[in-house]
């Protein structure tokens, strides 16, 4: 086992009277690629700030390898005091660094370098402090939420790039898909400790529910022991005898531990109030165009949405997407078309921005809308305290402001206020922003036994892949084709994901001329394409033979001490070669869905 360039052991940190961290651990060596995962509030952006030094724990030892070079992705990058986006991620550079590498990876990232940063969306900052982090190169990588806030292109091109990173890796995210293809290792933060599992996310909802069932197992028979050491208590005529003491304080241990297990967090509860059911049309459009100045963001779309339809949209940032929203709903105005929206609608609406809450309002009066105490559900009314902790939030939360929540707690509370309200349309515009894997999980759930209809805008491919019927993507121009079935379905359909925006204009036609005829669609791979195809699989074959035996030669136990530099050679060829392989794969995947979108 390679030896760790960071080590994290027994890190104990309390805050207020809570204790967050009690026992939690983490180990990194060269070419690792960790994902940390756990639910809201469990304390995982608190451990990647230890990690990286930000934050002194109250208990537990930090370890850095001398000469370890570390970079550090916060979950809200603070770009202030910086004059321009370049200026802010040069000023993350070393001596020696390559500095061209700055600029190079801003524009790969759709910036120029030259963006003042007062100025930026939450997509353009996390693109700057992604190239910040990512142009020094550095042994260790420590990644909180890095695709928050970016769209579907830059995603992919995230994970293209810490593929063929040597970095080791530490990922905190709630984008399962990009969990699968990078993660080789899983920590669990839960309830304060570690747990750690060799084999990727893709392994691990299954092997914590078995970690789960065996605790409850565990927690079953030491109710039992507690029943029978309460009835020795009761009626051992020996029971009071010094003698037997020890009996008595085993006891009260087993008790303790007891109520250590009954404060394990509960699961959110998420169910939609429906309303009354609507007409089986739901909204239809014909020749909907809208414009803003010479940007085309909707050209002639006719679509028919029925009751039960779960409709993705897609595109990349600055494609409309929430501008569609609005215009299929009826509260933008069309610039010309028609929008036809069916009989009984009851539209409940989650905004991208979270515009309805007020950061100065606290949380009960923000779910009471400031009415007392009862928040009315499905018509009926309910303890705001009850409902709150559907949502896993504490009853000390209550008189909270809203401004002083968490990204995920936040996320929450928007979901609670929504649900509330009885509808038959859900207008969901990115619901998975800031939301852990399991509350994903219960939404997903919750979308697939909801009896209404469902506008869903999302840049993650898997809840996509779970949640819609049908997917309506962006071509560009202001046109949009729907396909059937989800992400994936749509990119086996179409032949790609969904490409960049680019800001260049088209030259203009003369007045009168008439359009230019569409170019043709391929109908076979091109020679570059039908080439790659018959080779990549010897291709596949040599590099999974060569990474067999880089793992056989690093599984010699004494190959450390006997050759540090054969070992150190073995190891940044081993990063090397998973990333070539994983990129293999990905272009052999590729490959296969546009012949067979081709062959179709």
């Amino acid at each position: 086992m390679a030896p760790p360039l960071l080590l994290l052991q027994d890190i104990a940190l309390t805050l207020g009277d809570t204790p967050l961290l009690d026992g939690a651990g983490l180990s990194l060596s060269a070419g690792d690629r960790l994902c940390l995962v756990g639910r809201n509030g469990s304390g995982k952006s608190t451990l990647l700030k230890i990690a990286a030094g930000l934050i002194e724990p109250d208990g537990g030892s930090r370890f850095v390898q001398p000469g370890t070079t570390l970079r550090y992705l916060p979950q809200e990058p603070d770009l202030a005091g910086h004059a321009s986006t370049l200026a802010y991620v040069e000023d993350g550079l070393a001596p020696g660094d390559d500095r061209h590498r700055a600029r190079f990876l801003l524009e790969q990232l759709g910036l120029t370098g030259d963006e003042a940063p007062s100025r930026l969306s939450g997509g353009e900052t996390r693109r700057a402090a992604l190239a910040r982090v990512l142009a020094p190169s550095p042994d260790i990588l420590l990644l909180d939420e890095p695709t928050n806030h970016l769209d579907l292109p830059a995603i992919e091109w995230l994970e293209t790039e810490l593929a063929a990173l040597r970095s080791a890796l530490a990922i905190v995210s709630h984008d399962r898909r990009l969990l699968e293809r990078l993660s080789r290792a899983t920590t669990w933060l839960d309830r304060g400790a570690t747990r750690h599992l060799d084999r990727g996310f893709a392994a691990f909802e299954t092997w914590r529910d078995e970690k789960l069932a065996e605790e409850e197992t565990e927690h079953h028979k030491l109710d039992r022991r507690i029943v029978q050491e309460e009835d020795w208590l009761r009626y051992g005529v020996t029971a009071r005898r010094k003698r037997n003491q020890g009996r008595l304080a085993r006891l009260k241990e087993l008790r303790r531990q007891r109520r250590e297990h009954r404060r394990v967090a509960g699961q959110v509860k998420l169910a939609a109030s429906e309303g009354e059911t609507s007409g089986t049309l739901v909204i239809e459009t014909k020749g909907l165009s809208k414009s803003f100045g010479e940007a085309r963001i909707v050209s002639n779309l006719s679509t028919r949405i029925l009751r039960g339809d779960r409709l993705g949209i897609v595109g990349p940032n600055g494609a409309g997407k929430t501008t569609l929203l609005g215009l299929l709903t009826g509260t933008l105005p069309t610039d010309s078309g028609s929008v036809r929206l069916g009989a009984n609608l009851a539209p409940a609406t989650l905004d991208q921005l979270r515009s309805s809450l007020d950061p100065a309002c606290s949380l009960a009066d923000t779910l009471t809308e400031g009415r007392g105490d009862q928040v009315i559900v499905d018509g009926k009314p309910r303890h705001v305290m009850s409902y709150m902790r559907d949502f896993l939030f504490k009853p000390e939360q209550a008189k909270t402001p809203v401004g002083a929540l968490s990204g995920g707690e936040r996320g929450r509370l928007v979901l609670a206020c929504v649900l509330a309200r009885p509808s038959n349309l859900l207008v969901l515009d990115e619901p998975t922003n800031d939301l852990d894997l399991e509350t994903l999980d219960l939404l997903q759930e919750m979308l697939a036994d909801y009896a209404g209809t469902v506008l869903l805008v999302s840049h993650d491919r898997d809840f996509l892949d779970r949640v819609a019927t049908s997917v309506i993507a962006s071509e560009g121009a202001g046109r949009w084709v729907e396909y059937a079935g989800g992400y994936s379905d749509m990119i086996a359909q179409r032949g790609h994901g969904v490409v960049a925006k680019t800001t260049a204009k088209a030259p203009k036609a003369p007045e009168g001329s008439a359009p230019a005829p569409a170019k043709p669609r391929a109908k076979r791979l091109s020679f570059k394409d039908e080439h790659a195809l018959k080779t990549l699989p010897s291709r596949l074959e040599a590099a999974q033979a060569e990474l067999a035996r880089l793992q056989a030669t690093l599984a010699d136990p004494d190959l450390y001490a006997r050759d540090r530099a054969a070992f150190d050679k073995s190891t940044g060829r081993l990063a090397a070669a998973q990333a070539e392989l994983a990129a293999m794969e990905e272009e052999w995947l590729e490959l296969e869905m546009k012949r067979e979108a081709l062959d179709g």
